[in-house]
């Protein structure tokens, strides 16, 4: 019941080896966790994921797929999509228009007045409906998170990758991210989640892989790894392990 199995996945950028090694595998319908600390390689993981960078080696096999060498558009029709660390909307264009883009590149390639109809839907399972004639640059910053998850998933994914979409929310905001993530799970969706909010990781991840300086430090169940003396010196230093 595999749906992404990573084996031995490297990427430097001149001296630095960003990510090394990394192997883990995930199962359909979870919710996996995938922390460290700043600049333990988290992101360049799902940069290589997605296609956004190309790996040095290693493997990436996606529902049978491997797409270690693929553009990001044909990994993204293959059925993955991402948010972004740093968020990244189309702001000339209308809050509907930026999901109709998603929906207009995805497999389905909705197009005309059924793209507007699905954009609707997808606004509104985010909280955007009334917002949807609105310049998307004019939008809180926790609104267009709403709306770059609204255009992940106009791309209909088997699996979503959140780099820190949960970053910045206040605690009711929270609690509707976090719901809406629990709604995404029961409607199929697999995500791998990078998130340094732990509430959320306690409340929402099945399992953990932990990062330190580009390789994996551990895996498991997320109240078994996040109780690692190695995993809380990772985060918070030697004298807090």
């Amino acid at each position: 019941m595999s749906l992404l199995r990573i084996n031995g996945l490297s990427k430097s950028f001149g001296g630095l080896r960003a990510v090394d090694g990394l192997s883990f595998e995930v199962t359909r319908g979870e919710v996996v966790g995938l922390l460290g600390p700043n600049g333990s390689g988290k992101t360049t993981a799902m940069n290589l994921i997605s296609g956004a960078l190309r790996a040095d080696s290693g493997e990436i096999v996606f529902d049978g797929h491997c797409i270690e060498k693929l553009p990001p558009h044909r990994i993204a029709r293959l059925g993955v999509a991402r948010t972004f660390q740093l968020v990244r909307v189309l702001g000339t264009m209308s809050t509907a228009e930026n999901v109709q883009a998603g929906l207009a590149f995805g497999s389905e390639h909705v197009f005309g007045a059924a793209a507007r109809d699905a954009s609707l839907v997808l606004l509104d399972r985010v909280g955007l409906r009334d917002r949807a004639d609105l310049p998307a640059s004019e939008l809180t910053y926790i609104d267009q998170k709403r709306l770059e998850l609204a255009r992940a998933l106009a791309l209909g994914p088997q699996l979503l990758l959140l780099d820190e979409w949960l970053a910045g929310l206040n605690p009711s905001e929270l609690r509707e991210g976090i719901a809406l993530i629990h709604d995404l799970r029961a409607r199929g969706v697999t995500i791998i989640l990078v998130e340094h909010v732990m509430d959320a990781v306690r409340a929402l991840c099945d399992r953990c892989v932990v990062m330190s300086a580009g390789t994996k430090l551990a895996e498991g169940k997320t109240q078994d790894v996040l109780a690692r003396d190695d995993v809380i010196s990772a985060y918070l230093g030697v004298d807090h392990a």
